[in-house]
């Protein structure tokens, strides 16, 4: 019997479900196989019934029913599973075969798993998606890169599925080699930490320092979403402020306030201090879920721990206006240092990044799914060598504008006692990038002075160091161990 199958699927699990029928609807044979193979059964006699989904009890069935070349999808969790599926499936493939890991998996992981399945004479894909269920199921966001060979025979499905913008563009484009594709997706998950938790400090703002109720956010939010803030994170802000429970109070005021994370934006803030490059809100909105994970500390230290009265006095609507403000060019700041991040890396591993392209894949389908990212691609678009999202005239603009307003709310929150570290640390390192000298000049005399670190003088060249005898009781031998 002639094989049938256009690509396989692995992982019946909410995503793989929803992606196994998104293809479905865009004309595709899907095999859908489980390592748990009542679930196999119990999806095709439910959720995929009526469809042309061919369920698979094995792996050697699995690839018994797929056409050449075999194309082999994993939405599994990241880590050792994905390892273990791979070696599962490699006695059945043959050279030209395709693996695709559509997990979160980690950059490097995917790095190594090219290398070994390339060897073999496979080839292998990691591909970031996002979206959640939903996007999974009617568009998500999908990020590709790995062996370049397999691009040209999974792009058809993959463009398919994928979300599209305005003028039908799908969200999904090739990235680049090795583990380009789930990098991109690490960082977009960083950046969704970001603006998460910069919309949570809005909110908070709101609530603690101006006592509004979630009824009262909604129709502010519900304007934001109109204008230069509309995006995918501030609808779902919206919604779930007007949500109430069965008692007609406020869902979202009995939500325990303990955030948890799975790893993304973690990895995004270390291989930022592996490559010396400071996505500090991004770590912010990291520690702050750390913070807010210390939930019986803090409930004590509130008792013992005393600041001023978080009230924030005058006009309501001036300040919301200044929150908005702040919100938007934080934004800005957490999107250009993401983007530094990513020069930086494709730098490091050799990768070609298209930034404009990328975020257009991010424009639809994806939690950062917003306006703001047209205006992104239109800057790479004028200038592909922009060293700083900030640099770009529209995005310097409309921090010029904002920034009255940002600085205000950051000054009211210190004194109030309210802690906003997302739009702190965006203002502070605006004006870290903005300073033509910063106070690091004596730092590395400090390092000179305590380890003869060596420092670099402005009347001399760059990278000619020099060593200070400060106490006079030194040597005059340097450290060589390490520089800045």
């Amino acid at each position: 019997m002639q094989p049938t199958g256009d690509i396989a699927l692995i992982g019946l699990a909410v995503m793989g479900q929803n992606l196994i029928l998104n293809m479905n609807d865009h004309g595709y044979t899907v095999v859908a196989y489980n390592r748990t193979v009542s679930k196999v059964d119990d999806f095709l006699n439910k959720e995929a019934k009526g469809t042309k989904v061919i369920g698979a009890h094995s792996i050697p069935e699995m690839v018994s029913l797929l056409k050449r070349p075999r194309r082999v999808m994993l939405m599994v969790k990241a880590g050792a599973a994905v390892d273990e599926f791979i070696e599962q499936i490699i006695p059945h493939l043959e050279p030209g075969d395709i693996i695709i890991d559509g997990g979160n998996s980690l950059f490097e992981d995917t790095n190594r798993r090219v290398t070994a399945l390339e060897a073999k004479g496979l080839l292998y894909i990691g591909t970031g998606v996002s979206g959640g269920e939903e996007g999974a199921r009617r568009g998500p966001s999908i990020m590709p890169g790995g062996s370049p060979a397999a691009w040209p025979h999974v792009k058809p499905i993959f463009q398919a599925i994928a979300a599209k913008v305005s003028d039908g563009s799908p969200c999904c484009d090739w990235v680049g080699e090795q583990g380009a594709g789930h990098y991109v997706k690490m960082v977009h998950n960083g950046i969704e930490y970001g603006d998460m938790q910069l919309i949570c400090e809005a909110y908070n703002l709101m609530k603690t320092g101006l006592g509004m109720t979630p009824a009262e956010m909604h129709p502010v939010l519900k304007e934001w979403n109109e204008g230069d803030l509309e995006s995918y994170l501030i609808e779902i802000t919206r919604d779930i402020l007007a949500f109430n429970d069965t008692d007609g109070q406020p869902l979202v005021e009995k939500i325990l306030d303990t955030a948890g994370q799975k790893g993304t934006g973690k990895w995004t803030v270390v291989n930022s201090q592996d490559l010396g490059i400071p996505i500090t809100l991004i770590a912010e909105a990291v520690y702050a879920r750390c913070v807010s994970a210390l939930k019986d500390e803090r409930v004590k230290a509130a008792k013992k721990l005393k600041g001023p009265r978080p009230s924030i006095p005058g006009d309501r609507a001036k300040f919301i206006e200044c929150i908005r403000q702040a919100l938007y060019a934080s934004k800005i700041v957490s999107y250009a240092q993401g983007y530094m991040l990513m020069r930086t890396a494709a730098n490091e591993y050799k990768w070609n990044l298209n930034y404009g392209g990328i975020a257009l894949m991010w424009r639809g389908g994806c939690i950062i799914r917003s306006r703001f990212l047209g205006k992104i691609k239109e800057a790479f678009d004028n200038n592909p060598k922009l060293t700083n999202l900030m640099l770009d005239n529209y995005f310097r603009g409309e921090i010029k504008k904002c920034q009255k307003g940002w600085r205000n709310v950051v000054a009211a929150a210190a004194k109030k006692g309210i802690p906003v570290p997302a739009f702190s640390t965006a203002l502070a390192f605006y004006d870290q990038y903005r300073a033509e000298r910063l106070p690091a000049n004596l730092l590395q005399a400090q390092r000179d002075y305590f380890g003869a670190h060596t420092y670099e003088r402005i009347d001399q060249p760059r990278g000619q160091f020099s060593h200070t005898n400060w106490t006079g009781r030194g040597g005059l031998v340097a450290s060589g161990t390490y520089t800045v």
